[in-house]
C-alpha cells in the first residue's frame, strides 16, 4: 500500500514493514500526526529542506528508524541530531531485507549537505520512483530505461520544481505504469491543477495511467 500524506510526504507499507519518503507529516494538508509513525521501520529522505526533511528526526528518536539518505546528510543527522543513519549514494542498491532495496537517483534542485536525490524503492510487487524535488533533466529517460518503474510520484508545482507541463514530458520519458502527482497545493507559489497534468501527461504518455489522490488516499502496489 502506497498513501500521500500531502506534499512530498508519502508512506509505503510493504513486506511487513513501513517506510517513509520525505516524511513532513506535518504539513498543512496532511490528514495525519507525527506520532502516527513512531512505529515507522526506515525513513528515506530526498534531500534536506525542511518540507522534505520535515519530522524526519523526532519520528526517527521514537520509533529507532534510521534515516536513509546521501551520505553527507545522513552523518549530519547522525552527528548534530544523535538519530541513526544510513549514509549512501547515487547508485546503490541498499538491501533492506531480501525483497525490499533501496537507490538513489540524480535530481536537479538545491541542498546545503549533499547533493539532492531522487529515490527508488523495489518492492517484490512493485518499483516506485519518487523524483524528489526536481527540474526536469534528460536522464530521467535513462532511469525508466534502468529501474522500469511501476509508479512514479512526480512534483508537479512548478517555481521549485517541474510545473506540470514539464512533469508531463518526466512521465513521457520514464514511462511508468502510473504516476501520481506531488508537491502542489502546499504553498500559494506552487498551486496547481493535477487535472491539467494529467491530461496533458495521458497526451504525451498514453500508456501510463495518471491518478490523482487526496491526502490521505491511497493505491495498492500492482
Amino acid at each position: 500500500m502506497l498513501k500521500w500524506l500531502g506534499h512530498s510526504a508519502f508512506e509505503l507499507n510493504t513486506s511487513n514493514k513501513m517506510l517513509l519518503i520525505d516524511p513532513w507529516i506535518s504539513n498543512p494538508n496532511s490528514p495525519a500526526k507525527v506520532k502516527d509513525y513512531y512505529n515507522a521501520d526506515y525513513l528515506i529522505v530526498t534531500h534536506d529542506h525542511s518540507d522534505h526533511l520535515g519530522d524526519a528526526v523526532e519520528i526517527s528518536r521514537n520509533s529507532g528508524a534510521p534515516i536513509i539518505a546521501v551520505f553527507e546528510l545522513a552523518n549530519f543527522l547522525n552527528e548534530s541530531e544523535k538519530v541513526k543513519t544510513i549514509g549512501m549514494n547515487i547508485g546503490g542498491p541498499l538491501k533492506l531485507t531480501s525483497s525490499l532495496s533501496v537507490f538513489l537517483t540524480q535530481a536537479f534542485h538545491s541542498s546545503t549537505h549533499g547533493a539532492p536525490t531522487g529515490t527508488i524503492v523495489k518492492t517484490d510487487t512493485a518499483t516506485i520512483y519518487h523524483a524528489g524535488d526536481t527540474g526536469l533533466f534528460g536522464d530521467m529517460k535513462l532511469i525508466g530505461q534502468v529501474y522500469k518503474p511501476d509508479i512514479m510520484l512526480i512534483p508537479i508545482g512548478g517555481f521549485f520544481t517541474m510545473n506540470p507541463e514539464q512533469a508531463a514530458i518526466a512521465v513521457q520519458m520514464v514511462s511508468p505504469k502510473i504516476a501520481i502527482p506531488m508537491h502542489y497545493d502546499t504553498f500559494e507559489a506552487i498551486k496547481q491543477d493535477p487535472l491539467e497534468f494529467a491530461r496533458i501527461a495521458k497526451g504525451l504518455s498514453p500508456g501510463t495511467e495518471v491518478v490523482v489522490l487526496k491526502p490521505g488516499e491511497s493505491i495498492e502496489l500492482r
